[in-house]
C-alpha cells in the first residue's frame, strides 16, 4: 500500500479570497470552482484547497505551514505576505532549531516563515 499527501484543505468563510493570497505568496493559478471550494496548486507543493465553511476561525490551529526560505529571507518573506494581507504575529524567534516568524493569512490561519 501507498499513501502520499494529495492536497491539504483548510476551512475558510471566503475561498475566492483566501486562494487568491496563496496563489499570490506561493505561485499557481487560483481555481474557484462553483460549489464554493476553490484551489491552487503552487510549484513544489500539494495542492491548498479552501472548504467554505459558514463560521469563523476560533482558537489556534491544530495544524500550521511551515514555509521554508532561504537564511536572511525571512523578513523579506514577512514583508511580501504582509504587503498581501497577512499579519505577523510577534517577531522573529531564534532557538537551537533555527529562526522562525509566525503569522496569520487573512482568514486568521496561522503559518510560519523558518530557516536555518
Amino acid at each position: 500500500m501507498r499513501i502520499r499527501l494529495q492536497q491539504i484543505v483548510i476551512d475558510s468563510r471566503e475561498p475566492a479570497r483566501l486562494v487568491r493570497f496563496w496563489a499570490a505568496l506561493l505561485g499557481g493559478e487560483p481555481v474557484d470552482r462553483p460549489d464554493g471550494w476553490a484551489y491552487v496548486v503552487p510549484p513544489g507543493f500539494p495542492a491548498l484547497t479552501f472548504q467554505l465553511v459558514p463560521e469563523a476561525k476560533a482558537g489556534k490551529n491544530r495544524l500550521h505551514l511551515d514555509l521554508e526560505v532561504d537564511p536572511g529571507e525571512i523578513p523579506a518573506a514577512v514583508a511580501r505576505a504582509t504587503e498581501l494581507g497577512a499579519t505577523p504575529v510577534g517577531g522573529l524567534v531564534v532557538d537551537e532549531s533555527g529562526r522562525f516568524h509566525v503569522l496569520t493569512d487573512p482568514d486568521g490561519n496561522e503559518f510560519c516563515f523558518v530557516s536555518d
